[in-house]
């Protein structure tokens, strides 16, 4: 990271970033509990996203000598929130690359996610946080992101058994 012909570059997020960012994520799922990597659906869903003006990919890339690595990743859709009667923003991923991690980038990775938020016209960024991750839980609280009182609760839809053919029944 020393290396003076080093810099990065946050930009948003292109088709072929989607490897590096499907990697990202499964390094971020690795320390989730409620969520396990798969890169087919991980990529399917990237690819869903660059197809929409209403959601960010917003990606710090190290451009090295002129290589250039994906270091940082940052997701935020957009809603619309019956309580702040308009638009706000869901956060759906953080992630730095280990070794990265400590240099302001997912700082600037949220910064530029709030700024792209403020632009199209959203009143609150939200995020949820793995309960035993308390090293992201403290650099929110860093950052000036407020614990609520809200819980996150679920309901999964998805039909297991016809998504995996093993578990079909004969």
């Amino acid at each position: 990271m020393s290396s003076t012909s080093m810099s990065i570059k946050f930009r948003p997020a292109q088709i072929s970033d989607i490897p590096a960012v499907a990697g990202l994520i499964a390094s971020l799922f690795a320390i989730e509990a409620d969520f396990v990597a798969d890169t087919t659906r991980q990529v399917a869903a990237l690819k869903l996203m660059l197809l929409r003006e209403d959601i960010l990919l917003w990606v710090a890339e190290e451009v090295l000598d002129g290589d250039s690595q994906v270091v940082g990743f940052c997701s935020v859709q957009t809603l619309i929130s019956t309580a702040e009667g308009g638009p706000v923003g869901l956060v759906e991923d953080v992630v730095v690359a280990d070794g990265w991690r400590g240099a302001g980038i997912g700082r600037r990775l949220l910064e530029g996610a709030e700024a792209w938020a403020r632009r199209r016209g959203c009143t609150r960024l939200q995020l949820l946080a793995d309960q035993g991750n308390a090293k992201a839980q403290d650099f929110y609280r860093h950052l000036g992101w407020q614990e609520t009182r809200m819980h996150n609760w679920r309901r999964t839809l998805r039909d297991e058994h016809a998504q995996h053919p093993e578990h079909a029944k004969a």
